[in-house]
């Protein structure tokens, strides 16, 4: 049967597939939709399968924050042109919802919320199979509190998202949003940082004091005065405040609000750091 314009057009909304793509399906499939889509999904399968040993670095990082829930995802694929495509970013931005609706526990089960004729896995791949690349869900976290706030920094390749104690100012949360992109935290304090790191900072604070000449019997104590400095570089609420470095974050939100801090973040990056 003939494969008309409205037909394509509904094809399309249905599976967001190129316009080509989806003539080509209805062709094949003589019309039926059901076939159609399953022709598509099989397309996508065969790419994602093909490309399965390719990086998939570049992508679109996404958050969002409601009340005290937030969430943040990343979508990820081969380059930075697939990256930058609105149906890619608007996939991206669909996936993230649907995981702050059902308050997912984690990647594995973003993955198998329903979306369009099948679940978010089998969205992610029909997108693969319109793109020639391979696609990839990565970074998915949330945090909940009394409030929270997010931050996504231009170009969709860096995002965080914050949980507090009590009701923040939103513009005060959304400072700290920022704090954790540019400064990169470790923890929210020193009593969270965890064990294999400080271990791991431990060890390398006492070998450099060697190798300075250090006496043996002060190896420990100047080991601790540079635990105190990584501390202040790595914990979040010990950090200078970006904006005014002659406080920390903790002062910063005390004098905001009191008794305001942080409980809990996350922060995903594409970027190399």
């Amino acid at each position: 049967m003939a494969v008309t314009m409205a037909d394509i057009t509904h094809l399309r909304k249905m599976t967001g597939a190129g316009m080509m793509d989806c003539k080509n399906a209805l062709t094949e499939a003589d019309g039926d939709f059901d076939k159609a889509v399953e022709i598509i999904r099989k397309k996508g399968q065969a790419v994602a399968a093909k490309r399965s040993d390719r990086d998939a670095s570049e992508g679109c990082v996404m958050a969002k924050s409601e009340g005290g829930y937030a969430a943040l995802i990343a979508l990820k694929c081969e380059t930075d042109f697939v990256a930058k495509n609105a149906d890619f970013v608007a996939l991206t931005e669909e996936i993230l919802n649907a995981a702050m609706a059902n308050k997912s526990a984690d990647l594995a089960a973003v993955n198998a919320l329903p979306m369009g004729n099948g679940t978010v896995a089998d969205a992610v791949t029909d997108r693969s199979g319109i793109t020639g690349e391979k696609m990839e869900l990565d970074g998915y976290g949330f945090v909940e509190g009394a409030s929270t706030a997010f931050y996504i920094h231009p170009g969709n390749k860096l995002a965080t998202i914050v949980a507090f104690n009590q009701e923040a100012d939103p513009q005060v949360a959304r400072e700290v949003a920022m704090q954790i992109a540019a400064m990169n935290p470790v923890s929210v304090n020193a009593d969270d940082v965890p064990a294999d790191v400080l271990e791991r900072e431990k060890t390398v604070a006492a070998e450099k004091a060697r190798e300075e000449g250090k006496p043996e019997n002060m190896i420990e104590k100047i080991a601790m005065g540079r635990i105190n400095k990584f501390y202040k570089e790595a914990c979040l609420l010990q950090q200078e405040y970006v904006k005014d470095p002659k406080l920390t974050v903790a002062q910063f939100l005390d004098n905001s609000s009191k008794g305001l801090t942080v409980t809990a973040f996350k922060r995903f990056t594409l970027n190399a750091e």
